[in-house]
């Protein structure tokens, strides 16, 4: 016997009376059999006498989830300098095509972020994102994260591509504005470790020096000597993941 008669003879003794599969499901009495093809409404009739709950939007805002997925962050270290290194994974990572990332390379007179290169360029358009969350997952230095922000809506198509001065998390009491020096001593590891933690006075002179107006500048430099601080004070996240 052929292979094709063996599938031929079990396809038959399947089919046959002797083959009969009884379902899981309990079985319904008479009355159930009769109302089971109006069951479905039952989750109707109960909210229908129910009072009807309306939101007061835009009047009164309803606090999203702690974990809602809304508008992205850029995020900066506790001395001001930014966290994204241009790397481009996160527009790698992303389904939608949503993001649009240019690096380029530190110099010692334009200091972005730790180590080699920043982000020159940062777009998202949310004309496309559909808020997976993939992109944060893909950072591998926690530059990126989502807050709880959902208005995003807008009168024109082009203002719905965020630029990444749209996207930089405000400036945190003790931060300067990038570009300034990494703190003297250290390296890219330290930054995303968390040892450094604050300004130092070389950081504000420097400052003070190319850029006597940025409104960043303390009045007084605060940290005092040229070592990281301690990792026991970490950095203050902007925005959780």
């Amino acid at each position: 016997m052929s292979e094709s008669d063996d599938v031929w003879k079990v396809n038959r003794e399947r089919d046959g009376e002797s083959q009969r599969f009884e379902s899981n499901f309990p079985e319904y009495g008479p009355v159930g059999r009769t109302f089971a093809p109006v069951a479905g409404f039952g989750v109707t009739l109960r909210n229908f006498f129910r009072p009807t709950v309306t939101e007061q939007y835009p009047d009164k805002k309803t606090p999203p989830m702690p974990r809602y997925h809304g508008r992205h962050q850029l995020n900066r270290y506790a001395d001001g300098l930014e966290k994204c290194i241009g790397c481009e994974l996160c527009a790698w990572a992303c389904p939608a095509d949503a993001i649009y990332v240019e690096a380029d390379s530190n110099t010692e007179d334009a200091q972005y972020s730790p180590g080699e290169r920043y982000g020159r360029v940062y777009q998202i358009n949310y004309l496309r994102c559909i808020f997976c969350g993939l992109c944060i997952e893909a950072c591998p230095t926690r530059a990126l994260t989502m807050t709880n922000e959902y208005e995003l809506a807008g009168p024109t198509r082009e203002g719905l591509i965020y630029e990444k001065q749209d996207l930089l998390a405000p400036m945190e009491d003790g931060m300067l504005a990038a570009p300034h020096p990494m703190v003297p001593g250290t390296q890219d590891d330290d930054y995303y470790k968390g040892d450094v933690t604050q300004v130092v006075d070389s950081q504000v002179e420097w400052v003070r020096e190319h850029r006597p107006e940025d409104p960043t500048l303390p009045e007084n430099a605060g940290a005092g000597d040229e070592k990281p601080a301690s990792a026991s004070a970490p950095a203050t996240e902007a925005a959780r993941g």
